[in-house]
């Protein structure tokens, strides 16, 4: 018996579009997330695209991110926006606030939750009292 995707259970490619909408939406209404908003590009869409072609992938649907960036490499990706604990966080609050608000089958919403929080903590690259500068790039 074949196992259903995180992605086909959560609706696929619609569903991925309108999380990652969401979850910048509320990077920039939500005051929380003001310090990783300002790690973004004004223009959200180019990285918007690269988050739905990564999710896309990492949720075990089409894969669309490694055959155009190759391996995902999240954390040495990011190595040049200092990420500490509030910026994980932050980033959580909206992804979190995303998912609810997109995700119907909460088994998989949870499922999710806890391997987002996994990667986020993970990401995490300089200690809690050093600021978070820089810019993410869409590479």
């Amino acid at each position: 018996m074949t196992e259903t995707s995180l992605y086909d259970r959560i609706g696929g490619a619609p569903t991925i579009d309108a999380l990652v909408d969401s979850f910048y939406a509320r990077m920039d209404q939500l005051a929380e997330a003001r310090t990783i908003r300002a790690m973004h590009p004004q223009d959200l869409a180019p990285l918007g695209q690269v988050l739905k072609d990564y999710l896309s992938e990492w949720l075990g649907g089409p894969a669309l991110f490694s055959p155009v960036r190759g391996h995902p490499r999240m954390r040495q990706r990011h190595m040049r926006v200092a990420i500490d604990s509030a910026a994980r966080d932050a980033g959580l609050l909206c992804m979190r606030g995303a998912l609810a608000e997109t995700v119907a089958d909460e088994a998989a919403r949870q499922a999710i939750d806890e391997a987002m929080a996994r990667l986020a903590d993970w990401m995490r690259n300089v200690p809690d009292e050093q600021p978070a500068e820089n810019t993410i790039s869409q590479n």
